[in-house]
């Protein structure tokens, strides 16, 4: 429609629909027995009319190409609405941390960050985090571009306070998207106090998005991770919110080991949450594929 009103935007579209840049390289790590392991890593600098490339790392079995080149066309036009100049781009690895030893983790961003160190910075292109890269990462990425550049410098969204992220940065991304939901709310004349909502994922978008929906009234059902889902028809509360961060942040565990501590907690193994749940759901939030 926007085409056919105005049709001098066609050239424009035309010329965003194919990356600036498309970095491939591999990536040689050491697991913890001693051996050589290879993946590819990748980065698609998209577009920077509005500024530096800005965009997720996402390190799982299925990234490829295709996938994070339509990651990052949709990554310029998520920035531009912002008003903020900062352009698109993505990136990452079929690298998989699932299983991995903190080492291994950290050998393999040491070895990812070391070529691609040369195509990013603060006013070049700007990483963040994605599926499988958290502040763990980040931290081990940022610590080797810090010793290759010798420069202490925002080349990296998504770090620790400690080294120079930015205050309520974990918050934000969950908090977003309840707040979201709470605009819906409104245009729909009703609010989120009462509400029975079912949250998929339990990692950082997850976990804040629960927690701000417990701070405003409703009730948080479910979590899930790749395995499977937990239900807890009683709603998550501040201690139970509490103990699944432990399990997911520190002890890197799955959902299942929630039940644990709660038997009360139903598992569905290979389910999602909107797959399992019996009874009355007001809202889903996906917070996780």
């Amino acid at each position: 429609v926007i085409f056919e009103r105005e049709p001098k935007y066609i050239p424009i579209f035309e010329r965003m629909l194919e990356p600036e840049r498309v970095i491939i390289f591999r990536v040689p790590w050491m697991d913890d027995a001693g051996r050589i392991n290879v993946n590819r890593g990748f980065r698609v600098q998209y577009n920077s009319a509005l500024g530096p490339y800005k965009g997720g790392l996402r390190f799982h079995p299925s990234v490829n190409l295709s996938i994070l080149k339509f990651l990052g066309f949709e990554q310029i036009l998520k920035n531009s609405l912002t008003t903020l100049p900062m352009g698109g781009g993505k990136g990452g690895s079929d690298f998989d941390p699932k299983g991995k030893s903190d080492n291994e983790v950290m050998r393999f961003c040491q070895s990812f960050m070391t070529e691609l160190q040369r195509h990013v910075g603060a006013d070049t292109d700007v990483p963040a985090g994605d599926i499988g890269v958290g502040a763990r990462e980040i931290g081990y990425l940022y610590g080797q571009y810090k010793r290759l550049r010798n420069e202490f410098t925002g080349v990296l969204t998504g770090k620790n306070v400690k080294w120079g992220g930015s205050f309520i940065r974990p918050e934000a991304t969950g908090y977003g998207a309840v707040y979201f939901l709470e605009e819906m709310c409104k245009d729909n004349n009703t609010v989120i106090r009462g509400k029975n909502v079912l949250l998929s994922g339990s990692g950082n978008v997850a976990q804040f998005a629960c927690e701000k929906l417990i701070q405003l009234g409703a009730k948080v059902l479910t979590f899930s991770d790749s395995n499977g889902t937990i239900v807890d028809k009683d709603g998550f509360n501040e201690e139970k919110l509490a103990h699944l961060m432990y399990l997911k942040n520190e002890k890197r565990g799955r959902v299942s080991e929630f039940k644990d501590k709660y038997p009360s907690v139903v598992y569905y193994e290979g389910q999602k949450p909107w797959e399992c749940f019996e009874g009355q759901v007001d809202c889903i939030m996906p917070c996780a594929p």
